[in-house]
């Protein structure tokens, strides 16, 4: 059990970047604040979880729920593919967010998937990956441009977690060139864009295990579904798990 307090802490995965700010070019573990904004606002407390540790039981023994975040792509290899020509990987993060979500959904505690991490998601259950969206598409629309979010329409299944969320049907800012395939074992899909691209999976049963593909905390006005894990995290804390 993490805390005692009133507000859940949520552990967010982060990025190893070269990065440059003040007077340094360094390396820094780096996350987008407006992730960090839609934990507040929903209610938790974030911390951000750097991929330097494989303590992964340690880890999350602080937390009392999980995001995995956006960000590269998963190795190819973790799923019998090599890569496309367009995939860029950071091996070191897929590490450690497959070990910290192995062990996440062994002890149940409470794990939402954005984008890349969706992806993690299926792929540790034994899913595939699109790697090259636009070749199965046709078009941009799920990443129009560099740096450029695309908005999707996405329709959620009646009676899942996600449309329990947020009804049967939102909008998302999506930046992803790659896609769910065939679903890892227990996934379900529960949301799909206009163009039959999977937008959500969820592993059914009394925990919280959900991904989306597209992007919640670009609208920080909406924040339902870092509300749904901080709930969560929150009712499985009080249970004492």
């Amino acid at each position: 059990m993490a805390s005692n307090g009133s507000e859940p802490v949520i552990g967010l995965t982060t990025y190893l970047e070269p990065s440059s700010f003040a007077v340094w070019e360094t390396e820094a573990a780096l996350l987008h604040r407006v992730y960090l904004d839609g934990v507040v606002r929903a209610g938790g407390i974030p911390v951000l979880l750097p991929p330097v540790s494989g303590a992964h039981d340690r880890l999350l023994s602080v937390v009392d729920g999980l995001v995995l975040v956006g960000g590269a792509d998963v190795e190819p290899a973790r799923y019998g593919q090599v890569p496309h020509e367009t995939t860029y990987t950071r091996p070191d993060r897929d590490a450690f967010e497959f070990g910290l979500l192995d062990r996440a959904l062994a002890t149940g505690l409470p794990v939402l998937g954005v984008c890349r991490g969706m992806e993690v998601l299926n792929v540790a259950l034994g899913g595939t990956l699109t790697q090259h969206l636009p070749d199965a598409t046709g078009d941009l629309a799920h990443q129009p441009a560099r740096a450029t979010f695309g908005t999707t329409t996405i329709t959620l299944a009646e009676g899942s977690l996600a449309a329990s969320i947020l009804g049967g049907e939102t909008e998302g800012r999506c930046y992803h060139h790659q896609a769910v395939a065939a679903l890892g074992d227990g996934l379900r899909a529960v949301g799909w864009a206009e163009d039959g691209t999977v937008e959500a999976v969820e592993l059914p049963g009394p925990g919280f295990a959900l991904g989306v593909q597209w992007h919640p905390e670009q609208d920080i006005d909406d924040v339902r579904l870092f509300a749904a894990l901080v709930a969560a995290a929150k009712e499985r804390r009080e249970k004492g798990a």
